[in-house]
């Protein structure tokens, strides 16, 4: 068997990756995933409101069918508003905070647990729409339902 010369050997060149080579891909994707990782949750969030607000639509409209029909937005032989119709989902909780003959106010609460927590979305019998609480970063409204953050509507 042949016997190989050092200059032999150094021509060859082992395969594989350095260390440094490796602390650089790991650092790009530590970078990448810093920037990602906030923008995709709070798009996430964006997704998510349209489900709370299109049931409080909703509902008004059947809550102004009831007014119509029997002159009261309290179910009929109860003294409660209903909600039926409005199945609490993964991400938000449908009550009404204040219920009488003549006024109601219905809203949709972020559950807890979910990146939707701390949203409190509200709708009364003048279709008057509120953001009451908002997480951080976000801004509420008196006056509309908050889709984004700088309270943009």
């Amino acid at each position: 068997m042949p016997h190989r010369t050092s200059s032999s050997l150094s021509s060859r060149r082992l395969a594989g990756f350095t260390l440094i080579e490796l602390m650089i891909a790991v650092a790009v994707v530590a970078i990448l995933s810093a920037i990602a990782l906030p923008a995709y949750v709070y798009y996430i969030q964006r997704s998510r409101i349209p489900e709370a607000t299109a049931a409080l639509a909703a509902k008004q409209v059947a809550m102004e069918q009831l007014f119509q029909d029997s002159r009261s937005y309290l179910a009929p032989n109860t003294s409660a508003c209903s909600t039926s119709g409005m199945a609490s989902s993964s991400y938000f909780t449908y009550a009404f905070s204040t219920c009488t003959t003549s006024t109601y106010v219905l809203s949709a609460t972020g559950n807890t647990g979910t990146n939707m927590a701390g949203f409190v979305f509200t709708i009364d019998q003048g279709g008057n729409r509120a953001t009451t609480s908002v997480p951080a970063g976000w801004t509420t409204s008196a006056t509309c339902w908050v889709t984004a953050k700088g309270g943009r509507c």
